[in-house]
């Protein structure tokens, strides 16, 4: 694991035009490797035909108000040919100074036509030459863009949740924390691989791809600002390491892992995690409750499924019930957490809910909307 040093990021509404007009050495790197390896949300854009026709529309436009901007004006020009400009003329003198090329057979004699060169014929060339340029240009401005979406969103973000691994776990994770409420956009997705990170990226999430047991990985998808990191890799190796170093980039985030291996509990939990899930007993365990009784692993599946009937919620003691049985509670409690203490809903320690105590509850799923 590298713990390197970074600058802070520079925070408030005047951080944009910082990026545009100054950088050092070492946010120009930063910057340079966020834009490679973050990935932002998916944005919709014109297919490449219709750009290429808008294009043409616009050149087509910018040349025919030209044409008849100097046909508007053919008594101040001439034509070193026959002396006089007829519409013809004009579109080919609209063409050639538009173009740059300018064989200065057609000139403007008058001064109200020099006048019109300058304040208008010019910035219509100006207009043409960008419009000719387009697709360098446009990558040229995507890449600025894709850096300043990247300077703010890093600017922004706080009290996220990062995700570690985007396959079955993490997914599924993501999908759980949507059905709790937490918006799309503050949840960031950190993956090896690159095609998971554009599997996320096309799912709305920014991602972040690259090793998660580095610190500047985690550094560039902000877990120092997180409030919530899942830890979802496939190896329970690399959990440990990335546990690790979430938690010395944050000490005060709610780390949460998924193992595959009992005996790897401890050392995570030593490691920092506040929660661990061990995924391979834990569908052992449903595994056997639906032989033994089927209905009862549907209701456990429907607990932990957000919106299919009953949702098992966590929230806090209303000033109404404190001094109240859990039993008196509007929703069923089925625990009391106190100072961090999980405790069942019939332990007499839980007889009377307390102010600051939260409570386990489950209620009817609220229907998407």
């Amino acid at each position: 694991m590298r713990n390197d040093r970074h600058p802070p990021l520079t925070s408030g509404k005047f951080s944009m035009l910082r990026l545009l007009w100054h950088r050092s050495r070492i946010e120009a790197h930063d910057d340079a490797e966020a834009g490679r390896s973050i990935t932002m949300p998916a944005q919709s854009a014109r297919p490449p035909l219709q750009q290429v026709l808008r294009r043409l529309a616009m050149g087509l436009l910018v040349l025919a108000a030209t044409t008849l901007i100097v046909y508007a004006d053919h008594d101040g020009y001439t034509d070193n040919s026959d002396g006089s400009v007829d519409l013809l003329d004009a579109a080919y003198y609209a063409t050639v100074t538009l173009s740059t090329t300018g064989y200065g057979d057609i000139t403007p004699v008058s001064d109200a036509a020099r006048l019109t060169n300058i304040l208008v014929i010019t910035p219509l060339r100006v207009l043409f030459l960008i419009i000719l340029v387009g697709t360098t240009l446009e990558v040229l401005t995507e890449r600025t863009r894709q850096q300043v979406r990247v300077q703010r969103w890093r600017s922004r973000m706080r009290d996220h949740v990062v995700v570690v691994g985007y396959g079955t776990k993490g997914r599924h994770a993501i999908g759980a924390l949507l059905g709790q409420g937490i918006a799309q956009d503050r949840i960031v997705v950190v993956d090896p691989q690159r095609r998971a990170v554009e599997a996320a990226g096309g799912d709305g999430f920014v991602a972040v791809l690259g090793d998660a047991t580095r610190t500047e990985t985690l550094r560039k998808a902000e877990l120092q600002n997180a409030a919530q990191v899942i830890v979802a890799p496939q190896r329970d190796d690399t959990a440990t390491l990335v546990t690790l170093t979430a938690r010395q980039l944050n000490k005060r985030a709610a780390v949460v892992v998924a193992v595959r291996e009992d005996e790897n509990v401890p050392l995570l939990r030593h490691s920092g995690a506040d929660t661990v899930i061990t995924s391979s007993s834990s569908a052992g365990r449903l595994l056997g409750i639906s032989v033994v009784s089927p209905h009862a692993a549907d209701t456990l599946e429907g607990l932990m499924t957000s919106g299919s009937g009953l949702d098992l919620v966590e929230r806090p003691v209303t000033n109404a019930e404190v001094g109240r049985s859990p039993r008196e509670c509007s929703d069923l409690v089925v625990a009391v957490i106190r100072r961090k203490k999980v405790l069942d809903y019939t332990d007499p320690e839980a007889a009377s809910l307390q102010l600051g105590d939260r409570v386990v509850t489950i209620r009817q799923a609220v229907p998407s909307s």
